[in-house]
């Protein structure tokens, strides 16, 4: 006789399956991927907590949970982000939205006037720019990738959302224009140390390298950035750059040597070092 499987129940089984294989989140994890399989919320799950799923309800469902199983990231297999309350198409054309970033963001929206010109570099999914675009929508925000995969994601996101901003293709600031001051500069650029990039968890390592990778001291590609900002921005700019953990003093250093007038090194909510703050030059 066939078993029947109401959402509760799957979820319990889930719940279990998954924290014996390792996947982080174990409950919020199937709450996601079972609510994606029958195109609900995860409210409707608990209000509907002893419906009887259908066939291919299971079938849907169990064929997502053995490829987070195997390692795939959830917001991949839902193709749905959540990123400063808002849902940001995932994919792997770009890295997933990460909950510390939105610690960058805030940063940045303290240093960007209702009208003033912002830039996101190494865009991704264009999660800064368009959060930056929407919460102020007066501003003009600038975004820019060098994988054109990742800048069409962003264009994506930026419609759905339903935020004005300008993409373009290129390493850093060599597709933007050039007589473009800015009053903020962001980015979340790829720092993980080379080294460090191999023995990263499974599901990172589905993610794109060219947005983890930094090279050998994770700083290849910051380390231009930091160089080439302060021409680019207005006297007494902000940059603002997300950083790997062992940055916490070189990085600072680094936009001193530059030019910069400050620069200080934040933490996150779990206390290792998040991101950079640098003031250009009055």
């Amino acid at each position: 006789m066939n078993e029947t499987w109401t959402p509760l129940k799957l979820l319990a089984w889930t719940q279990g399956y998954f924290a014996r294989a390792g996947v982080d989140a174990p409950r919020l994890t199937a709450e996601l991927l079972l609510a994606h399989a029958l195109g609900c919320d995860r409210v409707r799950l608990y209000l509907d907590f002893d419906k009887p799923l259908a066939e291919p309800e299971l079938a849907r469902f169990r064929a997502l949970v053995k490829r987070r199983a195997e390692g795939e990231p959830t917001a991949y297999l839902t193709g749905v982000k959540e990123f400063y309350g808002r849902a940001f198409r995932a994919d792997t054309r770009a890295l997933i939205p990460r909950p510390e970033t939105e610690l960058v963001v805030e940063a940045a929206l303290a240093a960007l006037p209702e009208r003033g010109t912002a830039l996101d570099l190494c865009t991704g999914s264009g999660c800064i720019g368009v959060t930056l675009a929407l919460e102020r929508p007066g501003a003009r925000v600038l975004v820019a990738d060098l994988s054109p995969d990742a800048l069409a994601l962003a264009r994506e996101n930026a419609e759905r959302l339903g935020a004005r901003v300008e993409l373009h293709q290129g390493d850093l600031f060599a597709p933007i224009p050039a007589d473009l001051r800015f009053d903020l500069v962001v980015a979340n650029p790829p720092y993980v140390p080379a080294p460090e990039v191999p023995g990263l968890a499974r599901e990172l390592q589905r993610e794109p390298a060219l947005a983890l990778d930094g090279g050998e001291a994770g700083l290849a590609v910051t380390r231009r950035l930091v160089a080439e900002a302060p021409a680019r921005l207005r006297p007494g700019g902000t940059l603002v750059v997300e950083m790997h953990e062992s940055h916490l003093e070189v990085l600072p250093a680094l936009c001193l040597a530059a030019g910069f007038a400050s620069a200080e090194a934040r933490r996150d909510l779990g206390g290792l070092p998040r991101y950079v703050v640098a003031r250009a030059k009055a």
